[in-house]
Formats: structure tokens, C-alpha cells, sequence
């Protein structure tokens, strides 16, 4: 879907109006800047070094508000493109908090999402683990049944299928999922929950999971292993990879000095293992407002600030930090384009015109209000588009351009 109906821009409009968010579809049609790190993206990884074996980190740091989310839901979509399998995590201190890997490992595999169109994206959808086993059984049912297959020739060919996923480090995660795509096959649903619920990190039980090979607990001492293993299951299936996009949406608590510790041991492994050999077709984004996180004097922060000390961009597409700052020369000119944009989705929203003046006198003082607030605690992004939705109402109710007072 490429032309921008009435009901995605109500929908765009809404949800920008309302929370300064991007909504998870639309997000497209009011993009601004992020062309030439999306481009590097998918070149120097996406379409080539991550399919062919290879795996990346790279730290998004950007303020509250300042984009990181628009981003990553960016990147998901090239990922889409190159046929990966994508999970959006939102890091928050209680459900998935980052020095705990155990949770964290639960969050990727209950946020997995094979690659969508937009109108499956637009009619709902489900994440997770349960969903994604699912669809691919459905899919590889439909494959037989595009050959001729049927009956018991049509399940014989779905059991090669499954018995031909091999080469898991974890062997109990390999005979998990063989496991629940058998259970599916033979119609035992409770068994596919039951194993479901061991795959996303939520419980294991002797009794319900040794009968189906299942031996060991995800825990902090195997998640990361998991997290492999999750990956080369992806590649098994017919996917190039997994792409995590970690998004540290909440502000992190204070931490005790142990908390605060394994965090970085956990960060600083996830970095290690993407220049492993062992850890092949996986992609991590890890999105901070700022880096305040590395000011520490022991020898974990001086080892993490020498992994994450180059600068992604074109003359270094190995750099790890992309500082979402540095797009914008000009925060009134960037602003202004980003209104042109959400004003073009507004008119097909609302099916209106606007004299050409006043949009831009518009646009232009909204613009220069919110840049002036560009060191304030919210992000001037979000204010911004906020307000800009704010004074489209205006100017379609009123005729006139909102004055600074009614922005405020």
C-alpha cells in the first residue's frame, strides 16, 4: 500500500495528535531525515554482510520524544523487505529490564513478526511466538497443498519439513519447536501452549516439558543461548535472520551497583557476540536517550566506552553510535518539512484545502515555537508534531492561523 487513503490518515492524525507517537503504519508518509542511515542500513547489512552470516550492534541515541521509535519501526520495515524476522522490544524496568537477559530473551520472543504487508499490519495482528509457529505451519501447509499433496502425503512432507530443522545449540529449544509444529499438525493444542509458554520464558515444569525433550530452564545463565539458538531456528525456516529493535522507552530507575553492573556485562556480551562467528544472521539495535549510562569510572564502563566510541554514517557504516541529533542542521527547516508532510496527510484526513499563506504561516510558527523548547524535557519532535495537529484544527475550524498564544 502506497497511496495514503482517508482512513490510515484519520488514523495517522489521531495518534500523532494524540501522543506524539508514530503509529505502527502511516509512519511513512511524514519521515523526515533518516533516507541516508536507512540507506547504509540496508546496503551495508540488510541486503548483504547479516544474510550472508554476519551480525551487527548499533547503539540509537536520541532524547525522549527525538524519534527513536519512528526510526526503529523504519528499520523494521527494510528488514521486512529483506525477509527477516523482526520483534520490537520495549525495555521497561519492570517487564523486561536489561540487566535482567532472562526477561529480556521472553520480550524478543513474544514480540517476533514475520514480515507483514500493510494490510495485514492494518486488519491486526498478533506477535509473539505462538502466532509466528502458526503461520509458518500454514504456510508450509499451503506449499503442499500448492504441489497436489493431500491426506497423509500432504503430512509426511510437513513432518520433513520439520524434522529437517537441525544445527540448534540449544538442544532442548530445537526439540521445542519441532515439538509445537507437530502438536499443531496433530491438532493438540494444549501441548502447544504448554510448550509456547516454555519458548516466550514464561515457566517450565518437569512434568509438562521433558515429554517433549525439553530439559533445561531459561533462566539468566541460558538466555543468551536461547536468544542463538532463536536466531538459527529463524534461518532454518527460511528467513535470513532476526533484527531486535531494543527500545528503552521509560526512564531507567536508579539501580543498585549490581543491577547496574550485570547491565553492562549484559550489554557488553550482546556486543562481543555480534562479532562471533557462532552468532550469524542477527541484527540488534539498542535505542537510548542519552549515553549518561557509560559515566562510570571501573573497568566495565571503560571497556563498553571502547565498543561504543565510533560513529555510524557513510565514511564508517562499522561505526556503532547513531546520534539522531546530528540529522538535523537546521531544527526549524527539519521541523518545517515534517509539517509539510503531516499537513498533506491531514487534507486527505479531513478532505479540506488550505490557502497556501496561511498554511505555511502556520507550519512556520509552529515550527519556531517548538524549536524554541528544543532543551525542554520533551522532545521538541513530539511537541512539535503534537502542536502542529493542534493548529491544523484550528486553521480548518477557524480560517486563521493559531497566534503563539493558542499554541500554548
Amino acid at each position: 500500500m502506497s497511496e495514503l487513503t482517508q482512513a490510515v490518515a484519520r488514523r495517522i492524525i489521531d495518534t500523532v495528535g494524540a501522543h506524539g507517537v508514530p503509529p505502527e503504519y502511516g509512519f511513512q508518509f511524514f519521515s523526515v531525515g533518516f533516507e541516508p542511515y536507512l540507506a547504509i542500513i540496508e546496503d551495508e547489512y540488510l541486503s548483504s554482510f547479516i544474510p550472508q552470516g554476519g551480525s551487527a550492534f548499533k547503539l540509537v541515541i536520541g532524547m525522549y520524544g527525538g524519534g527513536k521509535t519512528h526510526l526503529l519501526y523504519s528499520i523494521r520495515d527494510v528488514a521486512w523487505k529483506h525477509n527477516f524476522v523482526v520483534s520490537y522490544v520495549t525495555l521497561s524496568p519492570g517487564e523486561s529490564p536489561f540487566h535482567r537477559l532472562d526477561l529480556v530473551y521472553g520480550a524478543i520472543a513474544r514480540g517476533i513478526l514475520p514480515p507483514l504487508t500493510p494490510e495485514e499490519l492494518l486488519s491486526g495482528f498478533e506477535y509473539g511466538m505462538a502466532s509466528f509457529l502458526r503461520g509458518w505451519y500454514a504456510m508450509k501447509f499451503q506449499e503442499c497443498r500448492s504441489k497436489g499433496l493431500s491426506g497423509e502425503a500432504l503430512y509426511s512432507e510437513l513432518e520433513a519439513d520439520v524434522e529437517r530443522l537441525s544445527g540448534v545449540e540449544s538442544l532442548s529449544f530445537l526439540r521445542a519447536i519441532k515439538a509445537s509444529l507437530r502438536a499443531l499438525a496433530q491438532r493438540r493444542e494444549d501441548d502447544f501452549e504448554n510448550i509456547c509458554q516454555w519458548l516466550t520464558g514464561e515457566s517450565y515444569d518437569r512434568k509438562t516439558h521433558s515429554r517433549h525433550g525439553i530439559l533445561q530452564r531459561i533462566d539468566r545463565s541460558t538466555a543468551f543461548t536461547m536468544i542463538r539458538s532463536l536466531v538459527q531456528c529463524l534461518r532454518q525456516m527460511g528467513y535470513n535472520g532476526l533484527v531486535v529493535l531494543l527500545d528503552e522507552a521509560e526512564r531507567v530507575p536508579s539501580l543498585s551497583t549490581r543491577q547496574r553492573d550485570q547491565h553492562l556485562s549484559n550489554l557488553r556480551e550482546v556486543i562481543d557476540a555480534c562479532g562471533h562467528t557462532s552468532f550469524q544472521g542477527a541484527m540488534i539495535f539498542y535505542a537510548v536517550p542519552d549515553d549518561n549510562f557509560l559515566e562510570g569510572r571501573t573497568q566495565i564502563y571503560e571497556a563498553l566506552k571502547q565498543r561504543l566510541d565510533t560513529v555510524f554514517g557513510g565514511l564508517n557504516p562499522a561505526g556503532v553510535r547513531i546520534n539522531l541529533e546530528s540529522v538535523v542542521s537546521d531544527p526549524v527547516e527539519f521541523l518545517v518539512s515534517i509539517g509539510q508532510k503531516l499537513a498533506e496527510v491531514y487534507r486527505v484526513a479531513y478532505g479540506c484545502q488550505f490557502r497556501d499563506e496561511h498554511l505555511a504561516a502556520t507550519i512556520t510558527n509552529v515550527a519556531g515555537f517548538a524549536a524554541d523548547q528544543r532543551y525542554a524535557d520533551e522532545g521538541y519532535k513530539r511537541l512539535f508534531v503534537k502542536t502542529i495537529v493542534r493548529a491544523l484544527h484550528h486553521l480548518r475550524q477557524k480560517g486563521v492561523p493559531p497566534s503563539v498564544d493558542d499554541l500554548r
